[in-house]
């Protein structure tokens, strides 16, 4: 289904935009309240705070590299969100998602968190922070239908805030059927991304030269290879690594870092299988 237009309106009750945010789309009852975690002691204060929820604790880990998430839901949200505060690190902020007329109900939540949970693990953004997957709760068909109307408006508002938790890394920036796929051949290195609104994507089963060349071992680019390794995003295999998933990194020079083990300008290593260079596809040829 092609994404339509929507109207997203977010207030700031304090009138600070690092403050508290409340989001919604305007013709919709569902909002998504985003809260730091050292506010949270103002939303708890808030009417907002006794609803029925779902909620998102979002964090990362110390050196930046690793986003984090933990999907919860509640009927007692107070009492959920002070225990979460006492007993987990790592979060800095949490996303609740309410109805504005307040009819959320208990079953609404355990459905929405056992879909909140099986969308995020197969989106791969984040590391989820829930002991299991949860299963799905008996819903019945018309109370399912509206569960999904719910999750499809709070993936839409989540993004919007800044946390595509639900959206797949690979998702071109127009029409993929038309979107070009660049290889990267170099050094040992036979992958395939994809240049989007976000970055730019290596995609799964790409690979590359598992040795970092000596002029960068010891450097970030080094380092920023082998975290590749620990986090499970690709796989050593013999002199190779392997995209485990579709992998999205901030820079074209960055994926080609990864795929070739030295430094790059992704912005000419990255080609069409024509040959022409992702700088002249997507930079040179605009306007």
């Amino acid at each position: 289904m092609l994404p339509t237009p929507k109207t997203i309106q977010i207030f700031l009750p304090s009138g600070d935009p690092q403050g508290i945010r409340v989001a919604e789309i305007t013709t919709r009852i569902v909002q998504i309240l985003e809260i730091p975690r050292s506010l949270l002691g103002d939303f708890l204060k808030m009417p907002e705070s006794s609803q029925v929820a779902v909620y998102f604790l979002f964090g990362e880990s110390e050196d930046g590299e690793d986003q984090k998430v933990y999907i919860g839901q509640t009927g007692d949200l107070r009492s959920r969100l002070v225990n979460h505060n006492k007993e987990k690190a790592f979060w800095q902020r949490a996303l609740v998602l309410i109805s504005r007329t307040n009819s959320l109900t208990q079953t609404h939540g355990l459905f929405l968190e056992w879909n909140c949970i099986q969308i995020a693990t197969k989106a791969g953004r984040y590391t989820l922070e829930n002991g299991n997957t949860g299963s799905k709760p008996h819903t019945p068909a018309p109370l399912e239908a509206d569960c999904l109307e719910i999750f499809e408006t709070g993936q839409v508002l989540l993004s919007t805030l800044g946390f595509p938790l639900f959206d797949p890394v690979a998702k071109p920036t127009a029409n993929p059927a038309t979107d070009e796929v660049f290889f990267c051949s170099a050094s040992g290195a036979n992958g395939r991304g994809l240049y989007t609104q976000e970055g730019f994507v290596v995609l799964k089963g790409s690979t590359g030269r598992r040795e970092s060349v000596p002029s960068i071992v010891g450097t970030a680019g080094e380092r920023f290879r082998l975290r590749l390794i620990e986090t499970g995003a690709v796989r050593a295999e013999g002199d190779s690594i392997v995209f485990e998933k579709d992998h999205l990194f901030r820079s074209p020079s960055m994926a080609a870092v990864a795929l070739m083990g030295r430094t790059s300008n992704g912005w000419i290593d990255w080609k069409t299988k024509d040959g022409k260079t992702l700088d002249a596809v997507k930079r040179q040829a605009v306007g």
